[in-house]
């Protein structure tokens, strides 16, 4: 039987790509790391002077093995204690592994527990020193770098003051623009898009794509699946710190998803969403100091009764939006079964059209699902609002619109797909 942990190039090959690969530039064999537990520093100290064995034994990882080529981006997904942490900072160097073989090609930069490394009573500068030696940046080149990293921070005349009186969105924007002020052959990134607000978030994930369109290799640990579908082209799905699934983004993270949404069925159960309001509260997120954010969502025709039945087969929504007025956002729709099961998502980014900007600063536009082809069923309607490039979330309706539709027939199925017969 093949092992289910295999290169992320035959995950090509499987799928019909015999392309020739380019060079490899991280390789994973085997890789497993066990921690050691003791119930207390004296039992530590007794079973290093008895050479007994006191401990007991938690594997973090077991057995990964995978191999990335020049210019493939890797999503790593997986519950919490799954070991995703683990192998980032093996793969970093952080830690060492119990057990396998780590081989790196060229400069490798991880982007992990930002700023960790700054000394509070050294100055915003004299941390870029400090910490750019650390990474292999010697005075010299930090010199050069310098400007360009702190105009990336935008810290201004804060970088001169200690650490310590910066707030944590400053410190962690520094450090991003230390650790990316020189592209790598391989960038392990942990939760990079969470960092700061949603204006750096933005400027992190345009320098990361910038990255990998310039032939970087990239590694990205990450809970936000959409930005693992946008950035990634192959995943792996670690479960109790071995291999679940890796191959093609979509498909690993279909499994993923199941095993999610199967998790949430056994804790919490089902409970249906509340109907929407025509006219919702806007949520501000500060985007380069202008608000940004859904203002009203609304999906007319929806019938009376509890839930409201959808009066035809056809589907509107009309969504207003806030955000700055040199930026046209993108407004992304998706619709799902109640219990979870997705039926579809689009985005204007997506399909290559734009809101209209009915003011300044607003953005009006209209989606029409002109005959949805769906069986009879309880259906749910999220809608999102992003920046232009759609890397960023600036809002978030999750479930915002609960319906039934009814299709006059007793086939059982999901959606009613066209089709013939002859």
């Amino acid at each position: 039987m093949k092992p289910l942990a295999v290169t992320v190039a035959e995950a090509a090959a499987s799928e019909g790509r015999h392309d020739e690969a380019p060079p490899a530039v991280l390789v994973v064999e085997h890789l497993s790391k066990e921690y050691r537990l003791y119930d207390s520093p004296r039992t530590r100290l007794k079973a290093l002077l008895t050479g007994r064995s006191l401990h007991r034994s938690h594997c973090a990882l077991s057995d990964v093995s995978f191999t990335l080529h020049r210019g493939q981006c890797l999503g790593v997904v997986g519950d919490n204690g799954a070991g995703k942490s683990s192998l980032l900072k093996l793969l970093a160097g952080t830690l060492q592994p119990t057990v396998g073989r780590i081989n790196r090609v060229g400069r490798v930069t991880a982007i992990l527990e930002l700023g960790a490394g700054f000394h509070p009573d050294f100055s915003g500068r004299d941390n870029l020193y400090f910490g750019g030696s650390l990474i292999g940046i010697d005075a010299a080149e930090m010199a050069k770098l310098e400007a360009g990293i702190i105009a990336f921070a935008e810290l201004g005349e804060a970088i001169h003051r200690p650490v310590k009186t910066y707030s944590s969105g400053m410190s962690v924007r520094l450090a991003f623009a230390l650790v990316t002020a020189v592209q790598p052959d391989v960038l392990i990134i942990d939760e990079a898009l969470a960092v700061g607000d949603q204006h750096f978030q933005k400027k992190c994930g345009e320098r990361i794509s910038q990255f990998r369109e310039n032939g970087c290799t990239i590694l990205f640990c990450s809970h936000s699946l959409y930005h693992v579908r946008q950035l990634c082209d192959t995943a792996l799905w670690l479960d109790r710190g071995q291999v679940r699934a890796l191959g093609d983004t979509e498909s690993v993270l279909a499994s993923y998803e199941l095993h999610v949404r199967r998790q949430d069925q056994a804790a919490v159960g089902a409970a249906a969403p509340q109907a929407i309001s025509s006219a919702a509260t806007v949520i501000p997120v500060l985007a380069n100091g202008a608000l940004a954010g859904l203002v009203s969502v609304e999906i007319p025709h929806l019938g009376a009764g509890e839930p409201p039945l959808l009066e035809s087969r056809a589907l509107v929504v009309k969504v207003l939006a806030q955000s700055r007025a040199d930026e046209c956002p993108s407004v992304g729709v998706m619709i799902e079964q109640l219990h979870g099961v997705g039926i579809t998502s689009v985005a204007t980014h997506a399909d290559g059209v734009q809101p209209v900007q009915t003011a300044e600063g607003l953005w009006q536009t209209t989606l029409t699902f002109p005959d949805l082809p769906l069986s009879t069923g309880d259906y749910v309607v999220s809608v999102y609002l992003f920046d232009s490039k759609g890397l960023v979330v600036y809002d978030e309706r999750l479930k915002c619109a609960y319906f039934r539709l009814v299709y006059p027939s007793l086939t059982p199925g999901l959606v009613r797909l066209a089709h013939h017969w002859t």
